[in-house]
């Protein structure tokens, strides 16, 4: 889970600021991949790293641990706890991913969230979309 342990010399930490979470209710899922055909919710990725949080406490995570290299950041605000994002046409609960990509049809393409992660601290600010 998120981690405020001092990161190792060579490896990454990712300190996450959370906006526009409409309500306190639920979880927060996050999916951190380095693996484009993972993108964007994990799962064909071993590797990847996915944490649960209550939504009341997602306003600031920090995930250690991490090798230098680029991943991508997608966030569900899993208001009814049910670990899926719920669509009805449209989402019907929060998201948003690193680089916060303009969203026209579908989640974005790897590459629109990709952000490079040095050893040691790197920050990212992710705001959630909202359309139902």
């Amino acid at each position: 889970m998120a981690s405020s342990a001092p990161a190792q010399a060579s490896e990454a930490t990712l300190d996450l600021t959370v906006n526009g979470l409409r309500n306190a209710k639920g979880s927060v899922l996050i999916c951190v991949t380095g693996n484009p055909k993972a993108f964007p919710d994990c799962s064909k990725d071993a590797n990847s790293r996915k944490l649960k949080i209550a939504a009341g406490q997602a306003g600031h995570v920090s995930i250690s641990g991490l090798a230098p290299g680029t991943y991508a950041v997608a966030i569900i605000h899993d208001e009814n706890n049910n670990n899926k994002m719920d669509v009805f046409v449209m989402p019907k609960e929060g998201f948003g991913f690193s680089r916060n990509p303009r969203i026209m049809f579908g989640p974005p393409k790897y590459a629109e969230a990709a952000i490079a992660l040095a050893a040691g601290e790197n920050r990212q600010m992710i705001k959630l979309n909202y359309y139902l």
